[in-house]
């Protein structure tokens, strides 16, 4: 993403910008992150960047449409980057784990009950808390 994203979305490239940029786009594809983990690993790699400063890049990028942010239920919310295309979550209610997962069927069967009752889908968010299976 690096600069040029920024410039197009319209957000002056700055020294914090980039750098929590870059921290979003280095993350593992299932791994969401609050504004207090960038933060921590932001000091952790020597940049003086304030929380506050994280939280107000954040909501930015969140207008500008760089990342979503998520309100997992019981939790802080969560940044990840917006990548294009659909997914939805599963949270370990154990763990905390988020893990992203797609399936068309669901998909379309969530169209399916909108148009059974009058409506056409416009956009979703779907999370699932799940527990691993003992055995």
């Amino acid at each position: 993403m690096e600069s040029n994203e920024l410039r197009r979305v319209g957000l002056k490239v700055t020294h914090p910008r980039m750098r929590i940029l870059q921290l979003l786009e280095q993350k593992q594809p299932e791994h969401h992150l609050t504004a207090e983990d960038i933060y921590r690993q932001l000091l952790d790699r020597g940049d003086e960047i304030g929380l506050a400063t994280v939280y107000r890049v954040l909501t930015q990028f969140e207008a500008a449409g760089l990342v979503l942010k998520h309100n997992f239920e019981g939790g802080q919310a969560m940044y990840e980057l917006d990548r294009g295309g659909h997914h939805d979550h599963m949270v370990d209610v154990d763990t905390g784990q988020i893990i992203e997962f797609e399936s068309s069927e669901i998909e379309e069967l969530q169209r399916e009950i909108a148009a059974k009752h009058g409506y056409e889908l416009e956009e979703h968010s779907l999370v699932l808390y799940v527990r691993k299976k003992r055995r």
